[in-house]
């Protein structure tokens, strides 16, 4: 989640994530955007110069006006001419079906959570990174970490069915200390790009001490190949289990078609010689749920864990 201009929190996947996302850049509120829409520079040839752009961010608009969006496919057209052609651009093996007056409901934090507690199910919220620089309008860093929590305490949320999240390890932190009770499942997102980028077991040792009882790297910081082009858990891995830390990686399903994999392709860099077919998932899943001994996956089709997790009979 992420804040409006009065400092109310909302449901985004980034705080500058508006134009993209919903239908703001054709709605009265486009002037108030940080960088308005501007229209692509096409060549002679109607090669792209200089792609479409526009930022437009919740910090820009008051929660109320905020309210006033419908969401739609994160897309944009980089030859747009006009705002409604950079709208569009969807891909296509995704659908607009849902995008429209009638869909795209855009959520408070607060809304998110009477729907994840009539569902019954646990909450992971993450505490996105802000674009603008903080202090903003007075409000803090540590006065964002705390509303996130406060929220849920208003809500009589259990903390045992919340797993706060940040990439900003001060945020952890800041919930270890301030709120324990929240703060015993929070989880520190490690932002590595590569195996170089990784913690070192001195330093895996040193968040645990601080109090970090979580950590959540990428696939590939979990997964090696052995001698025969076996899947089998990284060195990593094994570190953070001595370490003892609780380990939930991310994300599975986010790769596309993985028999078409690139050899830079970020989330199976450490094991791409060992995949070559759809099914290789499972394989992915098993040795990280048995052989690693994660805590849980994040997954951005999450039928594939569920049908593991219901084969395995795990919870």
């Amino acid at each position: 989640m992420t804040f409006t201009k009065d400092l109310e929190l909302v449901c985004r996947h980034a705080q500058n994530d508006l134009h993209t996302t919903t239908n703001i850049l054709v709605s009265p509120l486009a002037d108030k955007c940080t960088r308005p829409f501007k229209p692509a520079v096409l060549g002679p040839n109607q090669e792209i110069i200089t792609p479409a752009n526009a930022e437009c961010r919740t910090s820009d608009i008051t929660l109320a006006e905020f309210k006033t969006l419908t969401g739609k496919m994160d897309a944009f057209n980089p030859r747009a001419q006009t705002p409604e052609e950079f709208v569009g651009g969807t891909a296509d093996f995704r659908t607009d079906l849902y995008s429209g007056p009638t869909s795209g409901h855009l959520l408070t934090h607060r809304e998110s959570i009477e729907l994840f507690k009539k569902l019954g199910v646990k909450m992971t919220p993450e505490l996105k990174s802000p674009v603008v620089p903080m202090p903003f309008n007075g409000f803090t860093q540590q006065a964002y970490a705390q509303k996130m929590i406060d929220e849920y305490k208003a809500a009589r949320v259990p903390p045992n069915r919340v797993f706060p999240q940040s990439f900003n390890k001060d945020d952890v932190l800041y919930w270890v200390r301030k709120e324990p009770a929240y703060g015993w499942q929070a989880v520190y997102l490690d932002d590595a790009n590569t195996v170089s980028d990784l913690p070192s077991f001195a330093e895996l040792t040193r968040y645990r001490k601080q109090g970090i009882r979580i950590w959540a790297p990428p696939v590939f910081a979990l997964l090696d190949l052995d001698a025969r082009n076996n899947i089998v858990p990284s060195q990593a891995a094994r570190n953070a289990k001595a370490a003892g830390l609780e380990i939930i990686p991310w994300t599975i399903e986010r790769s596309g078609i993985l028999a078409n994999l690139g050899r830079n392709e970020f989330y199976h860099q450490t094991i791409q010689p060992a995949i070559t077919r759809e099914g290789d998932v499972m394989q992915i899943i098993d040795v990280l749920a048995k052989q690693v001994g994660v805590l849980g996956i994040f997954s951005d089709w999450p039928a594939t864990t569920t049908y593991y997790a219901n084969c395995m009979r795990l919870r």
